[in-house]
């Protein structure tokens, strides 16, 4: 165990002695200052687990200190000694925040006494403090909700990045908080001081996505009246957010790279360029490499923007993390909406809620609760406020009185599935993963699998 460092304020020379070997031999390090000022200096310098401290001093009593300490952010416990007569003042130190005193004369076990009922407790604050920290970061990181295992995957890498400057690439379907990942990157690291910029690379059109992106100076077009600043120069120190990067024109990839390369932006019409500090994140729903290979996007940017790559798993991949999800977003769109009651999901919902495939992922089950709580009257969600009828029968070749086994029925179901997919699309893989909705390296280890090759 690691040495505890005290320290000891006492304007009387032989008590500080005293104080000190006593503590030393007790296991403690200990320094000594006589006065407050001199004591908020060190405090400055060094760091420590406890303070005993006078209350009758010249320069700085006892109580100013304390007040001083408290007001500095000093955390250590602050231990006053009183003498006979000025307990009052003793009790009104803990008041102001002094977590206990001692009255002189005292004896050595009355010391180590209340140190060691100190050191308890600033250990029961501490396993306090991780718990809180342990099971906020499992359910839930910088706006990010989840404890599946996919999940906490995700929360421990973006941490292993937050505070480099490496290019990260979020990939993930439609609604799964690519850009709630890339938020929490900027927000768990160094560069959360300055901003962050986003902008959605497919909904602007290509002529003023340059501008957007780089800026230009007064006069360079037509309706370029003055100048502007572009996003990079914007999130200058901070980090721009490049949603939907796929749907970039080859044109402005070009200069993306330039930049990405360079660290240096040229606003449209000027004749020099200009330094930029910036942290680049880029998202897409799109198979970027199938991009590539396609010709729609261009293998060195691929490369520049895919230093660190995240891949969001979709909702049906963690339906264990949907009772959370649900509790946190009926609160949030409840707010939205101004219901002063916020509902409870009944069993039923719930049960429903779990068993959807969601394609829309996150985003498709926010509204689903919005539109629920729209329609829900009372304290309660039911069933019957979900969009569509439930389903009461299962295919027959999923129904087995003599097998009732969940894991051969998805097996059975999958298998059907795909058989499907792939009789739709005249046996094109990467088609019928599309319509299946997972990676064409998912189905390729599926059909492998099933004996479906």
């Amino acid at each position: 165990m690691n040495q505890q460092h005290i320290l000891i304020i006492d304007d009387e020379e032989n008590l500080r002695f005293m104080l000190s070997v006593m503590l030393r031999k007790q296991g403690y390090i200990a320094d000594v200052a006589g006065d407050g000022e001199a004591a908020l200096l060190m405090l400055t310098t060094k760091t420590y687990n406890y303070v005993l401290c006078d209350i009758q001093m010249p320069k700085m009593d006892g109580r100013t200190f304390l007040r001083e300490a408290i007001a500095r952010g000093i955390s250590a416990p602050i231990i006053m000694m009183t003498a006979y007569g000025t307990v009052d003042t003793a009790v009104a130190c803990m008041q102001d925040g002094a977590y206990d005193f001692i009255s002189k004369p005292f004896k050595r076990d009355e010391i180590v006494i209340v140190l060691k009922k100190a050191e308890e407790r600033e250990h029961l604050k501490e396993e306090n403090r991780t718990l809180k920290t342990e099971v906020a970061f499992k359910n839930s990181f910088y706006g990010l909700m989840g404890r599946n295992p996919a999940m906490l995957s995700i929360y421990e890498q973006i941490q292993r990045v937050a505070d480099l400057k490496t290019t990260v690439l979020i990939q993930g379907e439609s609604g799964t908080g690519k850009e709630l990942v890339a938020r929490a990157i900027h927000n768990s690291g160094v560069r959360s001081r300055k901003e962050f910029v986003a902008i959605n690379c497919g909904a602007i059109p290509e002529n003023l996505l340059e501008s957007e992106l780089f800026g230009h100076a007064k006069g360079s077009f037509t309706g370029a009246v003055s100048d502007k600043t572009g996003l990079f120069e914007q999130a200058n120190g901070g980090t721009l957010f490049l949603d939907e990067v796929g749907e970039m024109p080859l044109s402005l990839q070009v200069k993306l790279l330039r930049v990405l390369q360079e660290g240096e932006v040229r606003r449209i019409g000027a004749s020099s360029s200009r330094r930029v500090d910036v942290r680049v994140i880029s998202a897409t729903a799109r198979n970027l490499q199938e991009e590539v290979s396609s010709g729609r996007f261009r293998e060195d940017l691929f490369f520049r923007l895919n230093v660190f790559s995240l891949q969001i798993p979709p909702l049906r991949e963690r339906l264990d993390d949907i009772p959370l999800l649900v509790q946190q977003l009926v609160k949030r769109c409840a707010l939205k909406i101004g219901k002063e009651v916020v509902p409870r999901v009944s069993t039923e919902a719930m049960r429903r809620l779990i068993s959807h495939a969601w394609p829309g992922n996150v985003r498709e089950l926010e509204n689903v609760l919005e539109r629920a709580l729209v329609l829900s009257d009372g304290d309660q969600i039911a069933e019957a406020s979900l969009p569509g009828a439930p389903s009461k029968e299962f295919p027959s070749y999923l129904m087995d009185d003599e097998n009732l086994s969940i894991k051969q029925a998805e097996k059975i179901m999958e298998v059907e599935l795909i058989r499907k997919a792939l009789e739709r699309t005249g046996g094109n893989r990467t088609h019928a993963a599309r319509i299946l909705e997972i990676s064409h390296r998912a189905l390729l280890y599926k059909l492998k699998e099933y004996g479906l090759e």
